[in-house]
């Protein structure tokens, strides 16, 4: 059989036989493949590295949303039901696409932003930002969609052709991600789909050099991990660049924020929360000054931001379990620093009139 007839031939070849080339009297043979012009080159790594010219490699600083909170890549922002997720983001993406300041104290630099506001109505998103904003000019920056497919059924094209078309762009908001993620495929387990949902924005944050934040949950019941509490296997973490879970208040402060990731420190940050305008804004010095970790101090905060609660509300509000607020609930009215409402509800106390000038009312 010739070498043509060899290649022509539907029957799967064995190995190439080896032929021995002369290489001199003192040294051993050459071992070469007998078809070696027939054989396809063998595959490689593509970006392999050696240690000494990796460290000698110069690579750009990462892109910061903003600086030690959102960094380029996949971030995951996590939060219980109304807890205040949507303000923080939206907020966000209003002080990033206008410049200067974000959460109160940290400097932005200005750029695009992509907010997907997909269980909000154009409507509600105009009151929302009419608040954050206070007066101020709306950034023409800022690009709201209120709908969009899944990332598998088209959606990750439509976010890769906004970038495209906006190459400064600094940020893009999936508020929330489980109406994109998609379904999983049959037969893949819990872990692995959840790893894959957020590999696919986050080769589009790897590919544009962007941050991208998926709004997501937390699971009900508390952790002292608050990577734990991601609702979800540890898949969504584990692939995502930046982890953030903002949490109600404990003591003096509306909300603490923790933060992990690959290029962002650990950190945890206490908040304060604006009710008349939705802004969120960093809290000075250290979060352990501004946390008293009691249950009364926790359900406190809570019902004076959401009066008239239920015991479950509270629970399912600030992560505290079910039997322990049931517990203090009746015990913080007693005290006075609750008041007993309608249908086994909780609201904060009356304010004492002090019959001056400034005497609010009591009814």
């Amino acid at each position: 059989m010739t070498r043509a007839d060899r290649r022509e031939s539907p029957v799967t070849q064995p190995p190439p036989r080896l032929r021995v080339v002369p290489h001199g009297d003192a040294e051993p043979p050459i071992l070469e493949p007998d078809d070696a012009p027939d054989q396809p080159p063998r595959p490689g790594f593509h970006s392999l590295w050696t240690a000494d010219r990796l460290m000698e490699a110069t690579f750009p600083e990462p892109k910061w949303a903003v600086p030690g909170i959102l960094a380029e890549g996949v971030t995951v922002l996590a939060g219980p039901p109304k807890v205040g997720k949507s303000w923080l983001s939206l907020g966000l993406g209003l002080q990033v696409a206008a410049g200067g300041t974000a959460l109160g104290t940290i400097p932005v630099n200005a750029g695009p932003v992509l907010y997907l506001a997909l269980e909000d109505t154009p409507r509600r998103l105009q009151s929302r930002m009419g608040h954050l904003l206070a007066g101020r000019k709306a950034p023409a920056a800022l690009h709201l969609e209120t709908t969009c497919p899944p990332l598998n059924q088209g959606g990750d094209h439509l976010i890769a052709g906004w970038l495209t078309d906006h190459p400064d762009a600094r940020m893009v908001v999936i508020d929330v991600f489980a109406k994109v993620r998609g379904q999983a495929a049959p037969g893949v387990s819990a872990y692995d789909a959840d790893y894959a949902a957020v590999g696919r924005p986050k080769k589009i944050a790897d590919h544009f050099g962007v941050a991208i934040v998926l709004v997501h949950h937390v699971r009900k019941q508390a952790s002292d991990d608050f990577l734990a509490e991601v609702s979800g296997t540890n898949g969504l973490a584990g692939a995502a660049d930046t982890t953030i879970v903002l949490k109600r208040a404990r003591g003096k402060a509306d909300g603490f924020l923790h933060v992990t990731g690959r290029d962002v420190d650990e950190a945890e940050h206490a908040m304060q929360f604006d009710k008349d305008t939705g802004n969120w804004s960093l809290l000075p010095g250290p979060a352990s000054e501004h946390a008293v970790s009691d249950t009364r101090s926790t359900v406190i905060a809570y019902v004076r931001d959401n009066p008239y609660s239920t015991p479950k509300q509270i629970a399912e509000g600030t992560g505290l379990a079910y039997e322990t607020v049931k517990r203090a609930c009746p015990r913080i009215a007693d005290s006075g620093d609750l008041r007993r409402g309608a249908g086994g509800t909780y609201a904060p106390p009356l304010a004492a009139p002090d019959h001056g000038d400034n005497a609010e009312p009591t009814t």
